[in-house]
This record gives structure tokens, sequence and C-alpha cells, in this order.
């Protein structure tokens, strides 16, 4: 691929956050908004065509959950948005009124990731420390899951849906695929822990992070590993890094426990980019004892233009485009 193409311009920062950013996404269609997700319990909407020097571009603050928020996902419609962390909690948000109008409860342990299903986002689906992945049905009125996954023998890192299948990574070092229709399990050993776990748009295939520096690109139908992407200076050794996919499937991405977010070609495994999300390096705070200002644990691509984010322990999001928007 062209490097031209990839987009390197920082467009603008959004701010507010007291803790690191851990969850990020982009609304749906037309992608006209950015929410973050913190440490710092609270969850904010950005229009970050409106941020400048003299504006943050914050349109929302939603304030409920009483620990860190771990993972975020935006309706199609978008018009609700789930959201889960430290609390064992997930919660359904009204975007309009900024209330929640769904909790759910059952899970044991924290809960890391959150996805919509079924038909019309119908169904939430929740993964969890407590190693089991979880069915919400949000259309009846009960607050018991419809379904739970207890095949996992570690926490739950990511879920995914695409259609009748529920896909889940686990720092068990498995990948699991449940075809609810035909109550089907499938289970690919990668043998690493799993931070990350994203389809391609054809669904034939998944990007995934694991803890030893490293994402792969794995073959759902055989279970084999198309390719692996790596750099000498990449680092994801400790914390919960997501990676993601862009430019229609032709790029892979991840934050790097050095600063940097690193960009690969998809198909020959190159690092096209290695780009610094802060403008400091090693700008340790004295509350930052752990070094976790430099990580860069989550980046979100633009499905509809040429633009997408990173979200780091310091804290801020960084919009990332093209020269002219």
């Amino acid at each position: 691929m062209n490097k031209s193409k990839f987009p390197t311009k920082r467009l603008c920062k959004l701010t507010g956050h007291n803790g690191p950013v851990q969850a990020l996404t982009y609304s749906s269609h037309p992608s006209t908004y950015i929410l973050t997700g913190s440490t710092d319990k609270r969850i904010r909407l950005f229009n970050p065509s409106r941020a400048s020097p003299t504006s943050t571009g914050l349109i929302q603050t939603y304030t409920g959950h009483g620990y860190d928020v771990a993972d975020l996902a935006v309706s199609n419609d978008n018009t609700a948005f789930l959201s889960c962390g430290g609390d064992k909690l997930v919660f359904v948000w009204d975007v309009a009124t900024a209330r929640t109008t769904r909790r759910f409860e059952g899970h044991v342990g924290r809960v890391n990731a959150v996805a919509w299903g079924g038909e019309g986002d119908s169904v939430a689906v929740s993964g969890s420390f407590d190693a089991t992945v979880r069915l919400w049905d949000l259309k009846s009125k009960s607050y018991k899951p419809i379904m739970t996954f207890s095949e996992g023998k570690d926490s739950i890192s990511s879920v995914e849906v695409r259609g009748p299948e529920v896909w889940s990574g686990s720092i068990d070092g498995r990948v699991r695929g449940y075809d609810v229709r035909m109550g089907r399990v499938l289970v690919d050993v990668i043998g690493y822990p799993i931070t990350s776990l994203t389809p391609t748009k054809q669904s034939e295939t998944l990007l995934l992070s694991t803890l030893n520096s490293s994402l792969h690109l794995l073959d759902k139908s055989t279970g084999s590993i198309l390719k692996s992407y790596k750099s000498p200076t990449f680092k994801n050794e400790t914390y919960r890094i997501r990676s993601t996919l862009g430019l229609n499937d032709a790029v892979a991405l991840s934050g790097s426990e050095d600063g940097n977010v690193y960009v690969w070609d998809l198909v020959d495994g190159d690092v096209l980019h290695v780009l610094r999300h802060g403008e400091e390096i090693g700008a340790q705070s004295p509350s930052d004892k752990e070094g976790k200002r430099d990580v860069v644990s989550v980046v979100a691509f633009c499905e509809g233009r040429r633009e997408w984010c990173s979200g780091g322990g310091d804290g801020q999001v960084v919009v990332w485009g093209v020269d002219g928007g």
C-alpha cells in the first residue's frame, strides 16, 4: 500500500478526562462523533470538527459508572450506546437524554467488553473478567442473561458479533466462536493472552492482539495464522491494548506501551508508520508511578472518511486525518 494514503496529520486533541482513556469509538454512520471512556468513571461525547485551540469539542458527559469505563459500543442508529467497566455492570444509554435505560448485573468480575447483536440491535453482548460471555435481551423486561457462555478459562478481553456468530478473545490464549443458531462452538488456540479481536469486513479473518508484542491475522475457517505483525520497538506485554483495521481493511493499527501508534500493511506485514501519540516523551506525572501515561491503549478508525483517533494514558485523544480534512 502507498504510505501516503494513510492519514498522519494531527487534526485536533480531545481533552477533559482525568485518567487514562481505555475506551474509544466513532459513532455509527456518518461517524460525526467520538465517544470516549476513562478510568475517571466518565464517558464523553465529542464532535471533533468543533475542536479548536479555544474549544474541546465536548458535546455531553455521561456519569453513572462507579468504577473505570472499559469499553463502549454505539448502536447502528446512533440513539443509544453500551458501556461497561470495573463495577461489573453493563449500561444501556440514551444518547439524547444522557440517562441509562437499562442496567444489567450478573457478572461477578469486571466487564471488559461489550457489543451489539441481534436484529435491530436487540441484544447486548458482554465479556468479563469472570471468564464468561453473556447475552442480554434488550426487548424484554428481563434482567437475566438469555445465554451464558462459560467455556473460557480466564478473563474475556474482547467480544464481537457478526450475524449469528459471537466471537470472544480471552487471556487464556484462545479465540472462541459461538454460532448461536446452530449451537456450535469453535475454539482456536493462539498460545498467548489475547487483548483485542477485530473481524475483517468479510468476516473471514480476525485481527488479534496478543501479549507477546504481536498482532495476528487468523483465518476463521482453518484456525491458521495468515500473517503476524511486529516491530523491534512495538511493545504490548502488560496492558490490554486494542488494535483495529482501517482503510477498508488495508492496514492494521495499534497503540503500544512505548507511547507510539504502529501501522502495518495488512497484506505484506510491513510497518508503514510509527506515530507518536503524545507530544512529550516520558512525561510522567507524580501520580503515574507505574508509567502508564505513555501507554496508548486504544485506537479507532472512522468508517466514513480518512480519519482515526488514538487514546492514551495521558487522558487525551488525538484525532488524525489528512490535509484538507
